[in-house]
Formats: structure tokens, sequence, C-alpha cells
């Protein structure tokens, strides 16, 4: 009988293999017993601890004599506020708006009636406004423009006549003549051909004087009536008439009765037409006409004269708001033709621009008192200017937020250069108690039946326990302030 294949390849594998099977066998075996051996050994350390571990019991902490302060911390970046643009209207000029002076150099400030630059030998002076300066100002125009002018002026102690008025007229004309003098530069020269308009217009009101004169003359003369001559002449007619007709009824005259009374109506008619009052219509129209004329010439001699007065170009103001301003960039140089921005102004005053979620922001205000640190460690003081809520950005899903302004205290030059352009974080205390209180963790404070705050006290034997009402006050830093009848280093309880 053959022996089985499979069971003599089998037989095969273990016999050739026994050794490497012996091995397998002690290593399980081994693995065995150290798993049931590391269950019975206990090292040193842990038997230690196990006997030392206390049985469970209350969590207490002492109560603290300690200050509690209540802050919003938020981040903000420092700049210069409301930066813009600087350009200057120079289509008035008639030429190239070569610049030719007064550069300001960066960090440079401007104060109303500052030089912001010399353009063609004529300055740029700097006002308080909102309004650009869009056409030059003299005697006779009228608009918003002139009362932002007539408003600067005053505020910078120049009297300017009725700063009500929208009108520019001479006393505003003086008043930019005081301007001109106040900044050292002399008004601007009235147009080409103004004093040849000044003389001609003169000239012309002397002729309408004289044409008046000649005017009021013959109305005069047109109005006095006959001559004492001719009131004679006349009467002595009638009365030769009235003799004619009277020797005509005696039978001595020429002249028959008839004739002699035709005689006496005629020369009577003709005395009463001699005597009567003149028609003075047309001379007084003469004389009308005259002054007409004279009103005429008057006012070519007034806007001609008007012409003269001060005046201001639009090339040679600039109205800025929220004065003073400093000067971030520079674009020009001297020799340069000013055909875009001159230059780049901000808020004369360093900032502190934040933003804050709206519950912090409602616990902020005005005038308070905020920290932060500057790039160096130095801690700087500064105060919140405004707090005003965001306009909502469109897909923003974080919540209402609020801008909150704030101006470092009485910073040093070499310190707000050093602030500027950094993200720093400001600390703004909201609350602190006045000196050192009792405080405990929140997780001391339970509820009574009525609402009221309370602690459990812990004595000697933390098995006994005894609850105390309190009165809560300020919440900070995981503290709150607590009074009642307890004393500092008294333990309570804030688990088990």
């Amino acid at each position: 009988m053959k022996p089985d294949p499979a069971v003599s390849g089998w037989r095969r594998v273990l016999q050739g293999n026994r050794v490497l099977w012996v091995l397998a066998a002690v290593a399980i075996v081994s693995l065995i017993a150290g798993v049931g051996v590391s269950f019975l050994i206990v090292s040193p350390g842990q038997a230690a601890a196990d006997a030392a571990a206390p049985e469970p019991g209350l969590i207490t902490v002492p109560i603290e004599s300690r200050e509690l302060s209540n802050d919003v911390t938020i981040r903000g970046d420092a700049a210069f506020a409301d930066a813009v643009e600087v350009k200057i209207e120079t289509g008035s000029l008639g030429g190239p708006a070569v610049v030719t002076g007064r550069v300001p150099e960066v960090g440079a400030t401007f104060e109303p009636t500052s030089v912001a630059l010399e353009v063609t030998g004529r300055p740029v002076i700097v006002l308080p406004g909102d309004l650009p300066a869009y056409r030059t100002l003299s005697v006779g125009l009228s608009g918003p423009d002139v009362l932002q002018l007539k408003a600067a002026l005053v505020s910078i102690g120049i009297d300017v006549g009725d700063p009500s008025s929208a009108t520019f007229d001479s006393a505003t004309a003086s008043a930019v003549a005081a301007l001109y003098d106040r900044v050292g530069y002399p008004t601007p020269d009235a147009p080409e051909g103004t004093a040849e308009a000044v003389r001609g217009a003169r000239d012309g009101v002397r002729a309408a004087e004289d044409g008046v004169a000649s005017a009021r003359r013959a109305l005069a003369q047109a109005q006095a009536g006959p001559s004492n001559a001719e009131r004679i002449e006349q009467d002595n007619l009638v009365r030769a008439a009235e003799r004619a007709l009277a020797e005509a009824k005696a039978g001595k005259g020429q002249l028959s009765v008839a004739d002699a009374e035709d005689q006496l109506r005629l020369a009577q008619a003709r005395r009463d037409e001699a005597l009567a009052p003149r028609d003075a219509s047309d001379a007084q129209s003469s004389l009308d006409a005259a002054y007409a004329g004279l009103d005429a010439a008057n006012e070519v001699l007034a806007d001609a004269s008007d012409s003269t007065l001060a005046f201001l170009p639009a090339s040679e103001v600039l109205y800025l708001s929220a004065l003073p301003r400093r000067v971030d960039e520079v674009k020009v140089e001297r020799g340069t033709i000013l055909q875009a921005a001159a230059m780049l102004v901000s808020g004369a005053t360093l900032t502190i621009n934040a933003s804050a979620a709206e519950s912090d922001a409602k616990l902020l205000e005005v005038g308070a008192v905020a920290s932060f640190a500057l790039p160096d460690g130095t801690e700087m003081a500064a105060t919140i200017s405004s707090v005003a809520p965001r306009k909502a950005e469109a897909g923003s899903g974080s919540g209402p937020r609020y801008d909150v302004v704030l101006a470092p205290t009485d910073p040093t030059p070499e310190q707000v250069e050093q602030l500027r352009g950094q993200n720093v974080r400001v600390s703004i205390s909201i609350g602190s108690t006045d000196g050192a209180v009792l405080a405990v963790p929140l997780a001391a404070l339970t509820a009574g039946p009525g609402g009221e705050s309370r602690v459990e006290v812990a004595g000697d034997d933390d098995e006994k326990t005894r609850l105390v009402e309190v009165t809560t006050g300020l919440a900070a830093e995981g503290f709150v302030e607590i009074t009642g009848d307890i004393r500092e280093g008294e333990l309570v309880v804030v688990g088990r």
C-alpha cells in the first residue's frame, strides 16, 4: 500500500523546520507569561500614590482680598485719519502751472493761512472749508463759495462786513486784501486794460454831467415864462388898440368902430398867447434822458472801479476740512508742472482706528481712558474719541460691529513716528474696584430660593459647611466681589 502524499508533505514540513517551530512556541509562551505577570507587579511609586490617594471630598478655595478690573480688549491700526489728495485748480492761470517755491516737507502741518505751494510765483493759501475752489471770486459774484470764503476769513479774525450775505462786495474785497497781507503776498494784479477802462468811464461820467447841466438850463428857461419887456410890449399893443377904438367911437379916427374893435380883440388875444405859461415837457424829457445817461456812466465807472479791487483766484486758495492737516506725501518739486494731485495730506492728529463687537461697544463711552503698548513696549494712554455703528457689509455674518476711534494722550513726535502704521492691542477699563475687595471665583456662587446669592463656607471639618448670603459687586477675571458675613482666608466650596 502506497503512503498518502498529503501526509507525507506535512510530515516533511514539520520535520524539516523543527527548530523554527520550537522558537515560535517559546515566544508565545513568554508573551502570555509576561502579560500575566504585569497584572501582578505594582511599582513602588504607584503603590505609594495608591496608598496616599485621599478620600473624595469638597473642593475649596480661600476667599481672597484683591483688586478687580473689567476690561474690553480690542485691536486697532494707528494712522493719521482722513487722508485726501490735494488738487489745485489751475485753469484760471492761462498758462503752465509751474511750481516755483514753497514746496512743503513730509510731516509739515497745514494751519489756516499756511501757504501750501507757490505756483508761478503766487501763493496757494490754505483755508478751512469743504467746498473746493472752482472759480475766481470777485466783486458782484454770489453763491455758496462766497459764503464759505467769508466764514473762513471770519474764523481767522478778518472782518468781512456781513458774513451772512452770499455776495462778494467791497467789504469782502477788503477782507481778501487783508488775507494777502497776512500771508505776506501782494494782492493779484487787476486784469490787463483795467486802468484804461476806469479812465474811459470817468470821461463818460464827466460828459454825462455836462449834458445834465445843459438840459437843466433849458428846462429852467422853458419854465421861466415871458420877460417884463415882453409883458409891457403886449400891454402897450392892447392899450393902443383901446385908444383907436375910442377915437373911432368919437368920429375922430381913421378906422370905423367895427375895425377898431377887431384890432382890440386881436391885440388882447396876442397878449394872452404871449403871456401864457410855456410847455416845458420837451425840456423835462431832455433832462430825464441826461440823468439816465449819467446813471449809466456811473455804473460803468463803478464796474470799472470794482475790477481794481482785490479778488481771489481759484488757483490761489486751497480749502481743507478739519484743519490742521499733516503732509504725508509730496508729489511735486520746484520746476515741475502741476497736472494731477500735488500732495497727500491727512489729519494732523494720529488716531487708533479699531472695531468692536456690539456687546463690547455698548460698554464703551466717549472720553473713557484706554491703554496700549508701543512697539518698544512702552505703555501709553489713549482716550476714546468716538464709538459709532459700522455700516453693514454685504455677506457679513459676523454680527453688528462698531468703529471705535481713540486718540493717544500727548505722544511725542518720536512716539508718533514709532506708532504710525502699527496694529496695537488696546485695553479699555470699563469698571474696577476702589482698592482691594473680598473676591471668590464665580463657581463659588449659588442661588438661594429667593434668587439671592450665596456661598458655601467650609469649616475645620469639611463635612460641616454653612451657607452665607452675600452681596455681589464687580465680576472680572473669573472672580466676583462679595460682601457679607465672611472673612478673608475662609474656604468656600467650588465643587465636590
